[in-house]
């Protein structure tokens, strides 16, 4: 299997994972985001198939979208000095694993290759978190996955804010 990043003139395979949004965003929005520099979106695939995608844009973590009690916990990441009223962080935008492939480590591996492909891109800019408005029925497996939710009872709908601290996957 091999992670790609779409290009204009890559052909999108069938894909379906099972959620009408999230197929849709792949066939019929990731090349246009990617276009009006809204968004990267990155294909892992077995051969011809399409087994997972992510899409990446820019994002921050700030004291006025934040919980209280959530903020103190970001802060005490940072010495004193370093206190400010937000931090940098990329935004997972879409992220979905065929069904076909559901069971298998997929997802986890796939939040992995985001790690890397962001420790690794030396032409991509600072940042400190990774962020996913994670639907609610996803947030076990980002939780399981090393990310925290932000203000716990303060789901947005069918979607729940959470954050992953990169610096915890860096090598010393």
């Amino acid at each position: 299997m091999e992670l790609i990043q779409l290009t204009s003139d890559y052909e999108i395979k069938p894909f379906d994972c099972g959620d009408a949004v999230l197929n849709g965003f792949l066939r019929d929005k990731a090349k246009s985001f990617m276009e009006n520099r809204l968004a990267k979106t990155y294909l892992f695939c077995d051969e011809e198939r399409i087994v997972g995608y992510f899409s990446l844009l820019n994002d921050k973590l700030s004291r006025q979208e934040v919980a209280s009690s959530d903020w103190r916990k970001i802060k005490k990441l940072f010495p004193h000095e370093k206190h400010m009223g937000s931090y940098p962080a990329v935004k997972i935008g879409r992220f979905a694993v065929s069904l076909n492939y559901r069971g298998r480590g997929i997802g986890s591996r796939l939040l992995d290759l985001v790690a890397q492909c962001l420790l690794n891109d030396p032409g991509y800019s600072m940042f400190r978190f990774l962020t996913v408005d994670a639907y609610v029925g996803a947030v076990s497996f980002y939780e399981r996955n090393g990310f925290r939710r932000l203000a716990p009872s303060q789901e947005q709908g069918d979607t729940q804010a959470m954050y992953f601290d990169i610096k915890s996957v860096m090598e010393p």
